[in-house]
C-alpha cells in the first residue's frame, strides 16, 4: 500500500489534497466570476478525468452555476450544438481536445474559454504523442486560478450538473434538476444515492478509497466520484480503464470501493489466471455496477472471485437511483436489479396506465419526492411526456416479483447500451439518410460479449455500388466514434408496421436466428 496520500485525488504521480482542492476551487470560483458567471449560468467542461474537473465543478457550485460535462468523443458539430443549446458562459477544455475546429466554434459563439494542459498520465494512457502548443488568446487553467484571489462570498444554492442525453428524436436534451429542492427532499435523495453506492458509511468508519474507472462526463461516475471526495476519501483517477492496472491500483492503495460497468468485469475476467491471482484484493468492501445489463454468468464469476462485495443499482440520468441489490439478494433472485431504493415507489403499468400485478411485465414507472423536480432543458413537451398520474415513466419494460424485486425484461424502445453508454438509433439513422444513394435504414443493438451491445445498421440502397466503407467514411466526420455501426447489412429487407414504424425487434430476431451476429 502506498501511504503517501490517504485522502484527496491522485492522478499518475501527482496528488491533490482535499485542502488544496478546496482552495483551488475557491480560486476557480473567482476566475469564473470575473468572466461574468453568476448563479444559474452554465459552465461547459470538455475535460478528461483530471484535477481541473473537480476544481471547476466545485468552483461553479460556489457561484450557484451548473456544469455541463461534455462527452469528448463527440464531433465538433455535436459539441457546438450542446454549447449553443445550454447557452454556456464558459468552456473549460483540455488542450488535446481543443483542435482548430473546436476553437473556431467557440469564437463563432463568442464563448469564454480556459484551456487546461493535458497531464502526461492522460497523454500516455491514450498513446497521444503529438506535441500541443497553447493557442494564443486563451488563458491557461492552472495559471488562471493561481493568479486569482480565493472566493469569499457565502455559497449559494447548488443546482447540480446538467447532463445531455439523446432522445428518440435523436436530438440531445439536457437533463436538469430543479435548484429549489426542499432540504428534507435533498437529504433523502442523497441518502438514497450513498446507500446504492455503498458510501453510506458510519461516522466511525474509515473514509472510502476508490478508483475512478469511468469518464466523469457520464452522470453515474460523476456522482460517484464527487461523493467519494465529499466523504473525505481518496480517489485515484485511472486515465483510461485497464483491467490489469486496476488490480494493481486496488492493492497499491488498499481500495475499498469501486464503481464499474459490466464491460469492465468482462475485461477483468479475460485476464490470464496468473495475472488475476497476482494481486491482493481483500481491501474491497463494495463494488457497485450499473449503467447496463450484466450477463448472469459474468456476475456469478465476479462474486466467486471477489466475494459478496458486488452490488448493483438501476438508475436513469433523469431519476437518479431507482433500485439496488447486494450479492446475497442477487444470488437469491438471479437477474434482479434489486428492490426499490429508499423513498422510491415502483409500479408496473400497461399501455392504458393500469397497474399490473406481480410477475406481469409492463412499463417501469416510479414515484418519489423528486419525480417532479427534473426537466429537459428547453423541451417542455418531452418533459411532460415523462410523467403521467404522478409517476415518471422510464420507458423500460420489466416486472416485480411477489417479494418486490425488480427484473428488467426489455429496455427503452430502440436505445442501445454499449459499454455502459446510451446510444440512440434515431440520431444515427438521420445522418445515414443524408448520404446520397440510401433508400431506408434501421439501426439497432445486437448482443456483444465485451460491450453488452454493438450498433448494427440494416440498409436498403438505391445505389448498389455503395459499400459499408463508403458509409463509415461519411459517418466518421458526423458522428462520435462510439456511435458508428460495428456491422452494416445490405442483405435484409426493412419491414415496417402499417403505422410506418420499423419492426426492429423482428429484424434483430431474424439476425440472431440466422447467426448473422452471435453472442
Amino acid at each position: 500500500m502506498n501511504n503517501s496520500a490517504n485522502t484527496g485525488i491522485i492522478s499518475g504521480e501527482n496528488h491533490l489534497s482535499l485542502v488544496d482542492l478546496a482552495l483551488n476551487s475557491r480560486k476557480a470560483a473567482s476566475k469564473l466570476a470575473s468572466l461574468g458567471v453568476t448563479q444559474g449560468e452554465r459552465i461547459a467542461l470538455l475535460l478528461r478525468n483530471d484535477f481541473c474537473f473537480f476544481e471547476a465543478t466545485q468552483g461553479a457550485a460556489l457561484l450557484g452555476a451548473s456544469t455541463v460535462p461534455l462527452n469528448w468523443h463527440l464531433t465538433p458539430d455535436e459539441i457546438a450544438y450542446i454549447l449553443r443549446d445550454c447557452n454556456a458562459r464558459v468552456l473549460i477544455v483540455h488542450l488535446d481536445l481543443f483542435p482548430p475546429a473546436v476553437q473556431a466554434i467557440t469564437q463563432a459563439i463568442g464563448l469564454n474559454v480556459i484551456v487546461a494542459k493535458t497531464p502526461k498520465a492522460i497523454l500516455d494512457a491514450y498513446r497521444i504523442n503529438t506535441q500541443f502548443d497553447m493557442p494564443s488568446g486563451f488563458p491557461e487553467w492552472q495559471s488562471a486560478i493561481t493568479d486569482s484571489t480565493p472566493w469569499e462570498t457565502a455559497p449559494v444554492p447548488i443546482i447540480g450538473p446538467m447532463f445531455y442525453t439523446s432522445g428518440t428524436t435523436g436530438t440531445p436534451k439536457g437533463v436538469q434538476r430543479s435548484g429549489n429542492v426542499p432540504t428534507d427532499v435533498a437529504i433523502a435523495a442523497q441518502k438514497r444515492t450513498l446507500s446504492a453506492y455503498g458510501l453510506d458509511l458510519k461516522p466511525e468508519s474509515p473514509a472510502p478509497r476508490s478508483i475512478m474507472t469511468g469518464p466523469l462526463y457520464h452522470s453515474a461516475p460523476n456522482a460517484y466520484g464527487m461523493n467519494v471526495i465529499r466523504s473525505g476519501g481518496l480517489l485515484v483517477l485511472q486515465a483510461r480503464f485497464d483491467a490489469a492496472d486496476c488490480l494493481k491500483l486496488i492493492e497499491q492503495y488498499s481500495i475499498t470501493h469501486l464503481h464499474m460497468v459490466p464491460t469492465m468485469f468482462v475485461r477483468l475476467l479475460a485476464l490470464p489466471k496468473r495475472v488475476r491471482q497476482q494481486y491482493k484484493l481483500s481491501s474491497l468492501r463494495c463494488v457497485v455496477h450499473g449503467s447496463a445489463p450484466c450477463a448472469p454468468e459474468i456476475k456469478k464469476q465476479m462474486i466467486d472471485w471477489w466475494g459478496p462485495v458486488i452490488c448493483e443499482y438501476y438508475a436513469m440520468t433523469e431519476t437518479g437511483i431507482i433500485s439496488n441489490s447486494n450479492s446475497a439478494q442477487w444470488l437469491a433472485y438471479p437477474g434482479t436489479v434489486g428492490c426499490a431504493a429508499l423513498g422510491i415507489e415502483i409500479r408496473i403499468h400497461d399501455d392504458a396506465d393500469n397497474q399490473l400485478p406481480a410477475g406481469v411485465p409492463g412499463e417501469i414507472s416510479i414515484r418519489s419526492a423528486t419525480t417532479n423536480l427534473v426537466s429537459y432543458h428547453r423541451a417542455e413537451a418531452k418533459t411532460s411526456s415523462l410523467r403521467r398520474n404522478g409517476f415518471l415513466y422510464t420507458g423500460d419494460i420489466g416486472y416485480l416479483n411477489t417479494e418486490g424485486f425488480l427484473f428488467i425484461s426489455d429496455r427503452k424502445t430502440d436505445m442501445i447500451i454499449s459499454g455502459g453508454v446510451n446510444i440512440y438509433p434515431a440520431e444515427i439513422e438521420a445522418v445515414i439518410l443524408q448520404l446520397s444513394g440510401i433508400k431506408d435504414v434501421a439501426v439497432f443493438g445486437m448482443p456483444d460479449v465485451e460491450m453488452g451491445e454493438c450498433v448494427v445498421a440494416v440498409i436498403e440502397r438505391e445505389d448498389e455500388n455503395l459499400t459499408d466503407s463508403d458509409i463509415l467514411i461519411f459517418l466518421r466526420t458526423r458522428l462520435a466514434s462510439y456511435k458508428l455501426p460495428r456491422k452494416i447489412i445490405f442483405s435484409m429487407p426493412i419491414l415496417r408496421e402499417d403505422s410506418g414504424k420499423i419492426k426492429k425487434r423482428l429484424l434483430r430476431d431474424n439476425l440472431l436466428a440466422r447467426n448473422g451476429i452471435t453472442q
